[in-house]
């Protein structure tokens, strides 16, 4: 029997309005602390307000988005929310105080988590059933580039040019989301869904009870990997390598692309299992390797090791999440995974940093590789709970 494609024109399409959108975000989340200071007058704690009202407007919202995604016309509401992204972006080109930025970054927030949670749900249902593992693992290389490729893309502009050709970039990018993910028609079926929402999630209308544990394990896994995203930077600096900061996250970003292939397909063949348990153990390896790091070749082992670990958690547990749900609660299910995810990175952005003032970094890294090893074990006995013969 030959497999079905997993490249089709409508995944193609999701993909990148996914890799745009996410681009767009963390261009900005590593652009505008120094906007703030130096454009705005403001100082490290307002730099840091800034990050936080994104973070409350997609908190609040992801809820809301799973509902409405499974609820109402799934292109139309793609074509609304990437058209609000595409409007909310424009806006930081009029920012010229620090209220406006705010109230600008809490709407910019609110829609972000709607556009995404759209896209990565219509990308989930196009995706051939076989394959959702694979599928999934290479719509999660696009978000994992759009790490690397955002801030490089940021920081090479504000280096050289104002905050204005930033800001007129990011509309840009704004208009390519917009644009390849809406210049494709979608399956029929991937659309509707109304009456079989309203009939069945009276009760759950905004969460999905059945992805909450899978939500719950990828937020811890997000938790330790927030200390990576956040604060390699800050490490690197103290460790007199803040010039291989780029080389590091480009060495993550290729480790990924060269194992997705393979995970993928051992999640598909073979199971979750052969592909969580691994992931777990060189997630945590790299975690202690960062922790004890002395120049720059274990720097950069480091960052493979991780990206292996990460690479292979992350969409394994987003799998996990929305697999063998029916379609009109896929969506609630994607927002229920991707809320625990906001949660936790914004949780562990202040945690850590209260980890790293107490301990410091390579503490806090070990401290990381803790929550791993017990995200583990928790794994394993929901595993073997679910797995036990009912009585």
């Amino acid at each position: 029997m030959q497999k079905q494609s997993i490249w089709t024109q409508g995944f193609v399409g999701m993909s990148l309005s996914s890799f745009f959108q996410y681009m767009t975000h963390y261009a900005l989340v590593a652009a505008l602390p120094v906007f703030v200071m130096d454009s705005l007058n403001g100082n490290e704690r307002q730099a840091g307000l800034a990050m936080t009202f994104f973070q409350i407007g997609a908190v609040l919202a992801r809820p809301l988005a799973g509902k409405w995604i499974d609820s109402f016309d799934k292109k139309k509401m793609l074509l609304l929310s990437l058209g609000i992204f595409f409007l909310t972006s424009i806006m930081y080109l009029v920012v010229n105080n620090l209220y406006i930025l705010l109230a600008v970054r809490l709407l910019h927030g609110a829609i972000f988590a709607i556009g995404t949670t759209t896209v990565a749900t219509i990308a989930t249902l196009v995706l051939p059933q076989q394959r959702k593992g694979e599928g999934i693992g290479y719509f999660a290389v696009f978000t994992n580039l759009a790490m690397v490729v955002g801030p490089f893309f940021s920081l090479i502009i504000i280096s050289h040019y104002p905050f204005t050709i930033l800001f007129a970039g990011c509309v840009a990018l704004a208009t390519l989301s917009f644009w390849c993910g809406n210049r494709n028609s979608l399956p029929q079926n991937s659309g509707e869904a109304v009456k079989l929402t309203t009939e069945s999630s009276q009760g759950n209308r905004f969460i999905e009870p059945k992805a909450l544990s899978m939500a719950l394990m990828g937020g811890l896994v997000f938790f330790a990997y927030t200390g990576v995203l956040v604060f390699i930077p800050l490490y690197a600096k103290y460790i007199n390598l803040i010039e291989y900061t780029s080389a590091f996250f480009a060495v993550f970003a290729l480790v990924i692309l060269a194992t997705r292939p393979i995970v993928g397909k051992i999640f598909d063949q073979y199971g979750a299992n052969m592909v969580i348990y691994p992931g777990f153990i060189m997630f945590l390896l790299g975690l202690i390797s960062l922790s004890q790091i002395q120049g720059l070749l274990g720097f950069l082992i480091s960052a493979a090791i991780i990206g292996i670990g990460f690479g292979a958690l992350s969409p394994a547990f987003q799998t996990l999440a929305i697999r063998n749900l029916p379609e009109h609660r896929v969506g609630v299910a994607t927002a229920t995974y991707f809320l625990a995810l906001d949660i936790s990175v914004g949780l562990g952005s202040f945690l850590l940093s209260i980890v790293v003032a107490f301990g410091g970094y390579s503490y806090m890294y070990l401290f990381n590789a803790a929550i791993v090893g017990i995200t583990a074990v928790f794994y394993y006995i929901f595993m073997s709970k679910r797995a036990a013969p009912a009585k």
